[in-house]
């Protein structure tokens, strides 16, 4: 039987409510915590919605509007349904119809729709998979992400051994950064191998990542490899109750050659080997997920990482 799915749209009178609610969530990330997702509100129109069933907050949709499409927010790697243990099977099917209803009565013509990959769930949180796939959801984006299990790792290649043991015998030592300074250093070294290889730069400025490093000082950890007192290579980590991600990654020339961020890499694997399950190293993938950088993914699964997926699902209304 179909129950009632009430949905409310976001506003900032609501930040304490939906705050609340994450931090009691069976699939919580941090960055859908509105004081992450409102540090680029200038970029992105938010439309993010919350849902109640008989009067009790049951899920929220972080979203924003883009054109005449309802999506899973645009500055956030994935999304979808945030939900509690209390979340079953035919409240996401409710929900999903009401999504449908609601986006059609506010003018939307479809909903892009990202999932959270399983290895950011703390319980089985995949309800709404299966409601997408019952309302007709085409799956329109999927990416290769590699991930290491940390409890069951697969053996590092000797290639990469070699090029750890390599950046050690040339001095190369990681640190911790947590200085505007050292972030600034970072962002422009990233900005300087994306400009050079692909023609981009960082989707977050130097500021803005300092300033997300402030607001979660416990969730966001940048290393950085040494040679001397230059900063060649680093890694920006995004850490979450179960898994690590390598949101941003940088070598330049000299630390390619010597294996500094190799190095950096298993600094961090070894720090979480214990406290977490999962290392994500993110997607090797450009465009619509249908061109894969061979030689990314390679030296990702050179670390023991094995394929883990993102995915977009998109509904008419």
């Amino acid at each position: 039987m179909q129950e009632e799915i009430m949905i409310e749209k976001y506003s900032p009178a609501k930040k304490e409510k939906w705050n609340e609610f994450l931090g009691r969530a069976k699939n919580p990330l941090f960055m859908f915590h509105r004081d992450y997702m409102e540090y680029h509100n200038d970029r992105f129109t938010d439309h993010s919605l919350m849902f109640y069933r008989k009067g009790e907050l049951t899920a929220l949709f972080p979203a924003n509007e883009k054109d005449d499409m309802l999506q899973s927010h645009g500055g956030l790697t994935c999304g979808g349904l945030i939900v509690d243990t209390k979340f079953r099977q035919h409240t996401a099917d409710d929900c999903m119809c009401g999504l449908l209803e609601y986006a059609n009565r506010e003018g939307f013509k479809s909903v892009l729709y990202k999932t959270i990959p399983h290895i950011y769930h703390l319980q089985p949180a995949e309800e709404d998979v299966y409601a997408l796939y019952r309302q007709g959801a085409e799956l329109v984006y999927v990416s290769a992400s590699t991930v290491i299990d940390l409890r069951t790792p697969v053996k590092m290649t000797k290639g990469r051994k070699a090029q750890i043991s390599r950046a050690k015998r040339e001095g190369v030592v990681v640190k911790q950064l947590s200085t505007k300074e050292g972030y600034k250093a970072f962002m422009g070294l990233e900005n300087d191998v994306l400009e050079a290889r692909h023609g981009t730069k960082a989707v977050h400025t130097a500021d803005e990542m300092y300033l997300l490093y402030t607001r979660f000082p416990e969730q966001i950890h940048l290393l950085g490899a040494f040679l001397g007192e230059e900063l060649i290579a680093g890694t920006i980590l995004f850490e979450y109750d179960r898994a690590v991600h390598t949101q941003y990654m940088a070598a330049g020339s000299v630390a390619r050659e010597i294996g500094a961020l190799d190095l950096v890499i298993a600094t961090a694997i070894e720090r979480y080997a214990v406290s977490k399950q999962w290392f994500d190293f993110g997607t090797s993938t450009e465009g619509d997920g249908t061109y894969l950088n061979e030689g990314l993914i390679s030296q990702k699964e050179g670390f023991g990482g094995r394929t883990n997926v993102y995915a977009q699902w998109k509904i008419m209304v």
